[in-house]
């Protein structure tokens, strides 16, 4: 894992000003690679390539960067694992290729030199973000995994290509100018996260998962158009054309065999490994397997809080107990908690308002202490159906969909005439009647969330509003127009008839890559730990498209398949449970520890003399919130998030 960054640009600069550059944009990513750093340039060509080392692979010198093929080709800087290179490097042995090392990265230059870039990317089983510098042909070449798991930004600035696994290392160049782009501040205002191919600054994009670009000298200021060589939308139509055949418990198998594989092949390392625990069904799966295939206990790692509604760590300590894993927790106080929360404009580069970025950064921070790789259970809901509301989602509009649109809206305003807080108090009396495995976490939340589904007008709708924090962004963002983000998944495949599917699919496009990839990248490389996610290994993607709907979410239950993989290795009365989310309790600390920070944040005059936010509705919402009339937890919170992020780069 590591941090890389170059430019590419006809400007004629000397090659002292050159490396002057490259260097101190290599400085700003010293957290993604504290190890070793390098950097390589041709000032006639005018390309420059930067890279910071966190050394996993191969420890000596010989695994170093920027690395040149042997051929002399091609010039690397890389940030990632290729967990099959050893494969791999058979097949080049037998080719005639000599290595100098055993790292990763010395087989990709030779897979490139003897497949091409695009054969040898589809060969490579792992998670990427490169820059390839072709010395023969003159073109730059970027390069993302299939799933997004690994950051790269990228864009035009005057007559300088920019690029880097971080948007800090672009501020380091003199031609960056870093305007913010008010119409996708809007779309963070929806989302919470700056959605791709967007980036908050105008002309800088992040590079989609699954694609190639290819830039050019002669392309200066030029539109580029990244070409995918990998598509979900492909895996989709392949695997609804082609399902399963087999019965569940062949199904169960075929899986659990994927998954060992996936899982063994990410714990390759030359240096301490482990794996995040929070006891839900998919960071118990990983446990397990790896637990399975490891001759000493696991490392496993979790924390805790005291608020009972957010606190998984007893789960995860019953879930170690029982494997026998090597077990670390910490309980984390509010206030230790609040101490983190400075560092997140820092740690994220751009706005970030997932509230779990907390408890997932002191959980790195825990975790590096003893290891320096860890695996999590990230990727699970998505290709399996874990989220509430994929098994709700289609439900509640098969029992609605049907009503006249009035009919519905009026049952909305009913629902949501009771607080969040006032649901909870009426659930939490209601409790020892409703069966344990119908009970919620903060059922208030979920409650108004259904209110917004019934106030829709068609299903897709129905989807858009579940995962906008703010339905009406355009008034809150001064002179902004929000661009229809799904709509840019152009290859978007159409064949879904099933809302449940479709939604999964439209998170494994979106929130997966743009909301908790980069949760938990920006978090562990905060503080340069590696995090590997073995449920995004392709195979495993694939494989989970061919299942039928009804091995993943069966009788109002998510994850099904999943769980059977685990009742093989975990008795089930340890696992079955209601499912929690990973975050902290924002809503009442918003109402408390974070009063007097957020009020700052959010003063009208502040507000109006910086020009982006109309104070408003903002304002009435803040109000809302103190007095406990409503709960505007995420919407304010992505306010606060840009706030600070205004606050922090500006």
């Amino acid at each position: 894992m590591c941090g890389i960054c170059g430019f590419l640009s006809t400007n004629l600069m000397l090659r002292d000003t050159m490396q002057a550059t490259i260097c101190e944009m290599q400085k700003q990513l010293i957290h993604r690679g504290p190890d070793d750093s390098g950097i390589w340039l041709d000032e006639k060509e005018g390309i420059a390539l930067g890279h910071r080392r966190l050394s996993i692979i191969d420890l000596s010198t010989e695994g170093r960067q920027p690395m040149v093929s042997q051929g002399e080709r091609y010039v690397i800087v890389y940030n990632g694992e290729i967990y099959n290179f050893r494969e791999l490097r058979e097949q080049l042995d037998s080719y005639g290729f000599r290595f100098r090392g055993h790292s990763d990265t010395e087989v990709m230059l030779a897979a490139f030199e003897k497949w091409g870039i695009e054969k040898a990317v589809q060969y490579m089983v792992g998670m990427f973000a490169f820059a390839l510098w072709d010395r023969q042909e003159a073109v730059l070449y970027l390069g993302r995994d299939r799933l997004g798991e690994k950051p790269l930004y990228y864009g035009w600035q005057g007559n300088t290509f920019l690029f880097a696994s971080e948007l800090k290392a672009m501020h380091s160049h003199p031609d960056f100018q870093g305007q913010v782009d008010r119409d996708i501040l809007a779309s963070f205002m929806r989302f919470g996260y700056i959605p791709s191919p967007y980036s908050i600054y105008k002309g800088i994009r992040k590079l989609m998962p699954g694609t190639l670009l290819a830039i050019k000298p002669q392309d200066i200021g030029q539109n580029l158009y990244p070409q995918a060589y990998w598509s979900l939308n492909q895996v989709v139509e392949r695997g609804r054309l082609n399902l399963f055949s087999g019965n569940i418990e062949e199904a169960v198998s075929c899986l659990d065999s994927l998954l060992r594989q996936a899982i063994r092949g990410q714990m390759v390392a030359d240096v301490p490994l482990g794996a995040f625990l929070s006891g839900g069904i998919d960071s118990s799966t990983v446990v397990a397997l790896m637990q399975a295939q490891s001759k000493r206990p696991v490392r496993t790692f979790s924390i805790g809080f005291r608020e009972e509604e957010y606190n998984e760590a007893q789960y995860a300590k019953e879930v170690a107990a029982y494997l026998g894993t090597d077990h670390t927790e910490l309980y984390v106080t509010p206030a230790e908690a609040r101490e983190v929360i400075p560092r997140l404009p820092e740690l994220y580069d751009e706005p970030f308002a997932d509230s779990s970025q907390i408890p997932t950064h002191l959980l790195s921070r825990l975790t590096r202490q003893h290891v320096t790789v860890s695996l999590s259970g990230d990727g699970g809901d998505e290709l399996f159906g874990g989220y509430n509301r994929y098994f709700w989602g289609s439900s509640i509009w098969n029992k609605i969909g049907w009503m006249p649109y009035v009919i519905r809206w009026l049952g909305a305003r009913s629902m949501t005439g009771l607080s969040p807080a006032a649901w909870d108090r009426l659930f939490s009396v209601l409790n020892p009647i409703i069966p344990y495995r119908l009970r919620q976490s903060l059922p208030g939340d979920k409650v108004h969330k259904l209110a917004e589904v019934m106030a829709v007008a068609d299903a897709q709708s129905m989807y858009r509003g579940l995962v906008s924090n703010c339905k009406e962004p355009e008034q809150m963002v001064l002179s902004s127009s929000e661009p229809e983000v799904f709509s840019f998944h152009s290859e978007q495949y159409t064949g879904l008839n099933d809302l449940t599917h479709w939604m999964m699919y439209m998170d494994t496009l979106t929130y997966l890559p743009d909301d908790i990839l980069v949760k938990v990248d920006r978090a562990a490389m905060g503080v340069s730990l590696e995090s590997r996610i073995p449920f995004l290994d392709h195979r495993v993607v694939e494989f989970a498209w061919t299942l039928p709907l009804d091995m993943k979410v069966k009788s109002g239950e998510g994850k099904w398949i999943l769980r059977q993989v685990l009742n093989r290795y975990i008795p089930k009365e340890i696992i079955d449970r209601p499912k929690m989310g990973f975050g902290v309790p924002i809503d009442s600390w918003l109402r408390g520890l974070l009063k007097e920070w957020a009020s700052d944040l959010l003063q009208s005059s502040r507000l109006v003399s910086e020009g982006y936010l109309n104070p408003e509705p903002i304002q009435k919402k803040w109000r809302e919130h103190l007095q406990g009339r409503r709960n505007w937890q995420y919407y304010l919170w992505n306010v606060l998030m840009f706030q600070a992020w205004l606050e922090s780069h500006h």
